[in-house]
């Protein structure tokens, strides 16, 4: 099963004075974190909305500082339950958008066919990859070989590229 997730996320922006201001900086500022790695997430504007129903600005600005709501949506491909989607795209994106509040806001299962008409198939077929590495480090790393099919040679340059500095010693 493939699942399109929305994350909200509360970016703290510094030394605004417009919203607009803040909503770009915001912007920039997740992009940079979350690039080169996920470049596959979408940045968007988020939606606020006052208790009484009033649609508000996704920037808000005190003293000079702006709190802005983002939604970052991502695609995560191969996936048990909508749970497990969603803990996949908290983990990816929370680890590059450290002390930023994220909240799921949506999972949306997908339709193969869906998948299909998209236009970023290249791209989110290296986000599946990048996720299925991410989401179980020990499964992933007794099974890289055995599931994507490469052969002894391919497997063991994969192994020294996922190798930690602090433990290249003790395979060596």
């Amino acid at each position: 099963m493939n699942c399109r997730v929305v994350v909200e996320a509360a970016v703290p922006v510094f030394d605004v004075e417009t919203e607009d201001e803040a909503i770009r900086i915001a912007i920039s500022k997740t992009g940079e974190m979350l690039n080169p790695d996920l470049n596959y997430v979408e940045i968007n504007m988020g939606e606020r909305t006052s208790p009484s129903g009033e649609e508000l600005p996704p920037a808000f600005i005190a003293a000079d500082e702006a709190l802005v709501a983002l939604e970052l949506e991502m695609t995560v491909f191969n996936v048990e339950r909508e749970e497990h989607a969603s803990r996949i795209a908290r983990k990816e994106i929370g680890q590059r958008l450290e002390n930023i509040p994220l909240e799921v806001n949506t999972i949306e299962v997908l339709d193969p066919e869906d998948i299909d008409d998209e236009s970023e198939d290249d791209e989110t077929a290296e986000s599946e990859d990048d996720e299925m590495d991410g989401s179980d480090d020990d499964e992933s790393a007794n099974s890289d070989g055995d599931a994507s099919g490469n052969s002894s040679s391919d497997e063991t340059d994969d192994s020294s590229d996922e190798i930690l500095p602090e433990f290249e010693d003790l395979v060596e």
